[in-house]
């Protein structure tokens, strides 16, 4: 059932001599066929446990606005796949009719994300442990066997549990070793109880929660899964974001919800690895953050650099009040202050305050940095930034005169169909084109937009990963002009 492509399409084909990688496209997982693999996987009664979840999350439009006032219930997304284009309705369903089209998309290869697959692991999740764990295993046993003949132009990713290490340990192996799956989608938080409400209010302890994002501060140690991803060639990546979680959300409008919401869970993951020193353990691991764009990491990344300056251990010290000169202080009190300044002269003086240990004082400890040049080195090599083909942000990314010491952040085109934003599929390359059409970026911009830097997130960590693809060779070349 293949068509033409649209004439745009052949045309930039026709200027471009590299392959069209999409880093993230999304199918609709089939839900009967889902229920046979939970079957087997949990046992009879799963399906129906599995039901009442979905059912749970979709319980909003059942409320009144009152109600949704009352428990300050989100509003989620009202129809996420595309529909009125029946085509493009059965292509993001069956995995046979996508691969059928890519040549009329301009595609020639697709990495494929979960649907339904991911309100296993993104927020608010799956608090009960045997269901989580039963499904992310027969979403991914589902994934590999419906995508499995078609192996040399679209690969499927694993979803991957991350509420204990052990669990994300756990399904990494099935999924790459037994399944034979290259790609893996990680939660980026997980939502926990307060300890200290959980052991006062047993009763209210789900209600009471907060996000953690592995990085710092969290109540397991997560070095054993970055070890484990090394070790197996997987590159992490993550859609998670608050959607309409935490303070900030409407239970009115999903828009408001969900405008900024992948970028504000990437910021928050990303800044998590980062302190935690995930990133000086772990120099050879690259992270993939998705949906968000990367106008947020040219934003994290300059602020980190700007902060690091006057926040360092070092730097922070000229603000140690001991380095006060009381004696000339008091003295430009008593000739400038007003009167009822000057009444508070000698406390104010003395500023006597609280003295954190020299390592609390240094935030940036776990990273090991001893130069902002350091922190761009260990930054932006190894984080990776899927962008869709409507976002003019993508630009910024490439902007070695914004960006400090001329950074080229590590932008990667990712189609999103089988979203609702995506209105006609056989036009989403055209629509990443207009950053060339509008002179945002150039073809070499566009080389490593489209292809190379999603060959580097997943490449740089398994060199075979395009082995056996239709662009084993080209993949093969930019891993070793870059010395992979």
């Amino acid at each position: 059932m293949q068509q033409r492509p649209h004439a745009k399409v052949d045309e930039i084909r026709g200027r471009i001599d590299h392959p069209i990688l999409d880093s993230d496209a999304h199918q609709l997982e089939t839900v009967p066929v889902l229920l046979d693999y939970l079957r087997e996987v949990g046992g009879s009664d799963m399906p129906d446990r599995f039901m009442a979840f979905l059912a749970h999350q979709r319980r909003t439009f059942e409320m009144t606005p009152a109600e949704r006032l009352d428990t300050r219930t989100s509003m989620p997304v009202w129809w996420p796949i595309p529909t009125e284009n029946t085509f493009d309705r059965a292509t993001t369903q069956l995995p046979g009719l996508l691969y059928d089209r890519l040549d009329e998309f301009g595609f020639d290869f697709s990495i494929v994300y979960p649907g339904i697959g991911l309100q296993v692991i993104t927020l608010p999740g799956m608090a009960d442990e045997e269901l989580r764990r039963a499904c992310a295993r027969a979403f991914n046993m589902c994934y590999a066997d419906l995508f499995g003949e078609f192996s040399d132009r679209l690969t499927p990713a694993a979803v991957i549990p991350m509420h204990t290490p052990e669990e994300a340990i756990e399904e990494l192996e099935y999924a790459v070793d037994v399944l034979g799956l290259k790609v893996a989608v990680m939660a980026g938080d997980v939502l926990r109880p307060v300890p200290r409400f959980a052991r006062e209010h047993p009763e209210l302890a789900s209600e009471v929660l907060y996000e953690d994002c592995f990085g710092i501060d969290s109540p397991y140690d997560y070095d054993p899964v970055w070890a484990k991803c090394v070790e197996l060639g997987i590159a992490p990546t993550s859609h998670s974001g608050p959607i309409g979680w935490g303070s900030r959300r409407s239970v009115s409008r999903h828009q408001y919800n969900q405008i900024g919401g992948f970028a504000e869970g990437g910021e928050a993951l990303l800044k998590a690895l980062w302190f935690g020193g995930v990133t000086r353990r772990f120099p050879t691991l690259n992270f993939g953050f998705l949906e968000g764009g990367v106008g947020w990491a040219c934003s994290l990344y300059t602020r980190m650099i700007d902060h690091w300056k006057k926040r360092n251990a070092d730097a922070i010290r000229s603000l140690d009040p001991a380095r006060l000169d009381q004696e000339l202080f008091a003295k430009l009190i008593d000739e400038f202050g007003h009167e009822k300044i000057r009444a508070y002269r000698d406390p104010l003086v003395e500023n006597s305050l609280w003295m954190p240990s020299p390592e609390a004082l240094d935030d940036w400890r776990a990273c090991e940095v001893t130069s902002a040049e350091e922190l761009a080195e260990l930054f932006v090599p190894r984080f990776f930034f899927g962008c869709e083909a409507d976002d003019r942000m993508s630009a910024v990314g490439f902007d070695a005169r914004l960006n400090p010491f001329g950074a080229r952040l590590k932008s990667m085109f990712g189609s999103d169909i089988g979203h609702f934003d995506v209105e006609n599929m056989r036009e989403v390359l055209i629509e990443a084109w207009e950053l060339m059409d509008d002179e945002l970026i150039n073809e070499d911009d566009f080389a490593d937009f489209s292809f190379r830097n999603a060959v580097r997130l997943h490449g740089g960590m398994n060199p075979d990963f395009f082995k056996g693809t239709i662009i084993e060779e080209q993949a093969a070349r930019v891993l070793e002009e870059d010395g992979a």
